[in-house]
């Protein structure tokens, strides 16, 4: 018969939670008693059973994440570090997409929590109101959002606003425009209030554009706007608005960076093959979702509140400079 996780545990002298707690989230298990368990399980050739650890730890070993949307490429990152994390534990992972619809985000949430242990709720559009109800029903950790009493991992947006305006600055730019996100963004809201900052600290003029979809279309819909303010550079509230910012530029005969220069965020993949290539801060995406399954585990091994509940991790961003941002000219005219 094959070993079973019992059989680990009575030979490593330690309870079967402490077995599955080793070999699914070693991290939260001392080193000795982690070697004690995993040189038993060696001993006994034993193979994980998804089915009948379920049944002595009383969990799925799935787990669920929902993004906003998959077609936006900063999120299939993140997707991509929460299964490469999950799979070293032998976890599944449920994706839903919400369509960037607040709305339908609760109710999706709210189904997927009955077919999980957990849930990774990566730039939520929800208010935080249902946030907190839905994080007293389940097990919630945020992504790119905090919530009071809600484990998160976040990015440093502020510290990345500054990067990029100083970089700006540093160009001679002084007058700045702002193309920001969804209003219901938490991560626009708290990126104009780095932006904001930095402005005063370098006596530079930033001007709001105004919210848009985060997509392509988004930043062509910007584009006309940010050239009216006068500015000599635009940030944009992901590199997606930007290369669709860049588009509609180019249509009109507006030279980037000579006329204007352009700042997204993220660091796609694509953000490198347009043309100019882009300027943009990176952030660790994949390094956000992997942390994110960490602290997922860490909550459902000890969901005590003392301990876990508040938890939360900052990333930092990098500035990326590239083609499209130069010394400043002429603000660009249409």
């Amino acid at each position: 018969m094959p070993a079973t996780l019992r059989d680990v545990a009575r030979l490593a002298g330690v309870s079967p939670s402490t077995v599955s707690r080793a070999l699914s989230t070693p991290a939260v298990v001392n080193a000795a008693t982690r070697a004690r368990v995993q040189a038993a399980a060696e001993r006994l050739g034993y193979e994980p059973n998804r089915a009948a650890r379920g049944l002595i730890t009383g969990r799925t070993g799935n787990i669920g994440l929902v993004v906003p949307d998959l077609a936006n490429p900063f999120f299939p990152s993140v997707v991509k570090g929460v299964q490469a994390r999950a799979r070293q534990s032998d976890v599944a992972v449920f994706l839903a997409d919400t369509d960037e619809d607040a709305v339908e985000e609760v109710v999706l949430i709210r189904a997927l929590a009955k077919q999980v242990d957990g849930l990774i709720l990566c730039s939520p559009r929800a208010s935080e109101e249902d946030l907190v109800a839905v994080a007293q029903e389940t097990n919630v950790v945020l992504v790119n959002r905090l919530v009071e009493g809600v484990p998160a991992v976040t990015f440093d947006n502020e510290g990345g606003m500054r990067q990029a305006i100083a970089h700006l600055v540093a160009l001679g730019h002084r007058r700045i425009a702002w193309v920001g996100g969804p209003k219901t963004s938490w991560s626009s809201a708290h990126r104009i209030i780095g932006l904001y900052a930095a402005a005063n600290d370098n006596g530079v003029a930033l001007l709001e554009v105004g919210h848009f979809a985060p997509t392509y279309d988004g930043g062509m819909a910007a584009a006309d706007q940010a050239v009216a303010t006068g500015a000599t550079a635009v940030v944009t509230y992901n590199d997606l608005v930007a290369i669709g910012l860049l588009a509609r530029l180019h249509a009109r005969g507006i030279s980037v960076p000579d006329d204007l220069s352009v700042v997204g965020i993220d660091d796609i993949a694509m953000s490198r093959m347009t043309r100019p290539a882009l300027t943009t801060v990176r952030l660790p995406k994949q390094k956000a979702g992997q942390i994110a399954v960490e602290l997922l585990l860490a909550v459902l091994d000890d969901p005590d509140p003392d301990t876990i509940i508040g938890t939360r991790g900052t990333l930092h961003g990098e500035l990326i400079v590239r083609d499209s941002t130069g010394v400043a000219s002429d603000p660009a005219r249409p």
